[in-house]
């Protein structure tokens, strides 16, 4: 029965891992809602399924190995912008699109101001805000999120995608007192627990976007998507 337990507990942190949690096998309701999430496939349906051309454009907060960023293109053969601000995964990324023009890579992530911090690396769940960043870190780019996005002219977009570890909050928050959330059709968001106040400040951030959006899914604390109304 142990080795069973042990098995069992294994393939529970593996999915865990794979959505980029820390892991939590004593939480029932999570393991759940994990689960209702791979049955229904939602990392190759729900997180793909958007109105998008040609014409449209993506940002990807988070690119990791730009494995998101290429099932999109593949699909819908838009405009991407991806944000990846630690650099040996910048620098995959660029390797991997190197011959496609459609896909741009900032070596920087967005926030609500311009700052540099420490990160280091921890897969797919690298963050800037682990206690694992407090040692042998690498710096990294933070840039004001409205800044940017006015000095390039970025009036419309189509999809933003955000799964920054952590940075979400700071950046949905500024997003929302800018009002800029108004220019982004869909925000597809993954928010993570482990910050402080993580829930009541994830609340906070959606009551902000019910005044321009709609949600359209909800896997709490996995994946949820807010289309403008």
């Amino acid at each position: 029965m142990s080795k069973i337990i042990a098995r069992t507990f294994f393939s529970l942190s593996r999915l865990f891992r794979a959505a980029g949690k820390k892991v939590q096998p004593r939480d029932p309701q999570w393991a759940a809602i994990l689960r209702e999430w791979k049955e229904k496939r939602g990392d190759q349906t729900l997180r793909m399924e958007y109105d998008l051309d040609a014409d449209s454009t993506v940002f990807d907060l988070g690119g990791f190995k730009g494995q998101w960023a290429s099932d999109i293109y593949a699909r819908y053969r838009c405009i991407i912008e991806i944000f990846e601000p630690y650099l040996p995964f910048a620098t995959g990324i660029e390797q991997r699109f190197a011959k496609n023009p459609d896909v741009r890579v900032h070596r920087f992530g967005l926030d609500a101001e311009d700052k540099k911090m420490s990160i280091s690396p921890a897969g797919d769940a690298t963050s800037l805000f682990t206690n694992e960043e407090k040692s042998g870190g690498e710096e990294v780019n933070l840039k004001r999120a409205k800044g940017f996005l006015q000095a390039n002219n970025f009036d419309r977009i189509d999809l933003m995608k955000i799964n920054i570890e952590g940075g979400e909050y700071s950046l949905l928050e500024h997003l929302i007192e800018e009002n800029l959330t108004q220019n982004i059709d869909n925000i597809q968001v993954q928010f993570h627990h482990f910050m402080p106040n993580a829930k009541a400040r994830m609340q906070a951030i959606q009551e902000g976007l019910r005044k321009t959006h709609e949600l359209t899914y909800q896997y709490e604390f996995l994946w949820e998507n807010w289309r403008k109304r």
